[in-house]
């Protein structure tokens, strides 16, 4: 009986032994690219306020009786509308590229936790990948990926 619990205690020790060597995992290559897939599709939302622009331009060359009474140039007002929303999707699409480009290089970690937060305000997908990228930031293994001077060969110091 002695004998074997022995045998059973020994069988036991090695599964105990890679509990204590267990590395921690992240998500951030997964989140590269789902950066830059979120960029690229915002960018190509963008093209919705092209369309825009192109019929407030076309408005605007039509011509109409009825301008005595309009307080304003409704032509104008939706090229405006139009290029104004332009800017932004690109903008955020470009600033989300950057954001997954900071990700794969482990650098600038307060820009990407804003463009996360920015992300979170854009859309369900926006939501979903800003909730998440804040969350794995928030880990402190992840943290130390960003210090100056961490050494991928040796996570935990020498």
């Amino acid at each position: 009986m002695e004998v074997n619990q022995n045998n059973e205690k020994n069988q036991q020790q090695p599964f105990q032994k890679a509990y204590y060597q267990y590395m921690p995992t992240d998500n951030l290559s997964t989140f590269v690219t789902l950066h830059v897939v979120k960029g690229i599709l915002t960018i190509l939302f963008s093209l919705f306020f092209l369309f825009y622009i192109f019929i407030g331009s076309v408005l605007s060359f039509t011509p109409v009786d009825n301008h005595a009474h309009m307080p304003f140039n409704v032509a104008s007002f939706v090229v405006i509308i139009g290029a104004v929303g332009f800017l932004i999707t690109v903008t955020i699409g470009i600033l989300t590229i950057l954001a997954g480009k900071y990700i794969k290089e482990r650098r600038n970690y307060n820009f990407i936790f804003a463009i996360s937060i920015l992300n979170c305000l854009i859309g369900v997908l926006g939501i979903i990948l800003g909730i998440f990228t804040i969350i794995d930031l928030n880990k402190p293994h992840v943290k130390a990926q960003f210090e100056p001077g961490y050494d991928p060969q040796y996570p935990f110091g020498q």
